[in-house]
């Protein structure tokens, strides 16, 4: 979601009810103030901030958090460790992304406060462990509360999550269809229009592996993959995609990163919409399940 959940989303998220982040990935400290500032003036509703932990300017970014008050971060593409004691310092409750139940134990023991265990239905990078076995298996091995993702688009995938034993889930690909999305025309199109086949997964050759709506690029990416194609090349191939296809609106040439759940949306709503739609067929899907007990 870097370029995608900005002010505009996560300002209507938090005011839905949901917990909005900031994507920073890419972001200068300079931008990232600016995008809490503006949250800050849509809602006083808790919001948190996301890391990449790749970004070189992560100790400054947690600066910013800190002067602007941001109680949560969630940190994805590395280890949290050697922010940890800033982070806590500072009251911030942290809750890293795995792939997998290895590196979730290994977060439990660092003192990370939840857990998002991301499966491989989910959009944008992802591990090799899909969301059911995953999310149960690290309900089982950690101490803190897990929060599920990867595939989850509506209140029963929620519910089913619930029953996993997860304690809240993450959801990205079905704000890619909110009417407060900056995302443009032709992009929102194609996720509207998507199925449960509409993604394919590159750099899976690489161990870099990324789930993104089909088009030419990962249809080119894929073919050269497959060829041997260097690591260079096929970066040369995707750098500035992300931009192609959030700014540009270039469905095309752009990575428009999106999870399988998606092909249960068809249409467009408000975060509050989406977010009342949610919790509805949340508790209703509860409610079904009480008397279906099985002797």
């Amino acid at each position: 979601m870097a370029n995608i959940s900005r002010y505009e989303l996560v300002g209507a998220v938090a005011e839905a009810g949901g917990m909005g982040f900031i994507a920073s990935g890419g972001m200068s400290a300079d931008e990232l103030r600016e995008q809490i500032k503006r949250v800050k003036a849509m809602t006083n509703k808790p919001f948190g901030i996301n890391l990449m932990l790749q970004m070189t300017n992560i100790s400054e970014l947690i600066d910013v958090m800190i002067e602007e008050g941001i109680t949560v971060v969630s940190t994805g593409a590395g280890t949290p460790k050697a922010y940890m004691p800033k982070l806590k310092a500072a009251n911030i409750k942290v809750i890293p992304v795995v792939p997998n139940v290895k590196l979730a134990k290994k977060m439990d023991d660092l003192g990370v406060d939840a857990i998002i265990a991301e499966g491989q239905e989910a959009g944008g990078h992802i591990g090799q462990v899909s969301t059911l076995p995953l999310v149960r298996q690290v309900v089982k091995a950690v101490s803190v509360p897990v929060i599920a993702a990867g595939g989850i688009a509506d209140g029963a995938s929620m519910a089913a999550m619930w029953a996993l034993g997860a304690k809240g889930v993450q959801m990205g690909s079905l704000f890619l269809t909110a009417k407060e999305c900056p995302i443009q025309t032709n992009f929102q199109q194609k996720v509207l229009e998507a199925d449960e086949m509409a993604t394919v997964v590159t750099g899976r050759r690489s161990r870099h592996a990324v789930r993104l709506l089909a088009n030419q690029m990962t249809e080119q990416y894929i073919q050269m993959e497959y060829e041997g194609a260097s690591d260079e090349a096929l970066a040369g191939l995707t750098e500035g995609s992300l931009y192609r296809a959030v700014y540009e609106d270039n469905v095309e040439s752009g990575s428009m990163m999106c999870g399988q759940g998606i092909g249960q949306v068809k249409e467009l709503r408000t975060c509050h919409e989406i977010m009342t739609d949610l919790m509805n067929e949340f508790n209703e899907t509860l409610a079904s399940l009480t008397d279906k007990v099985i002797e």
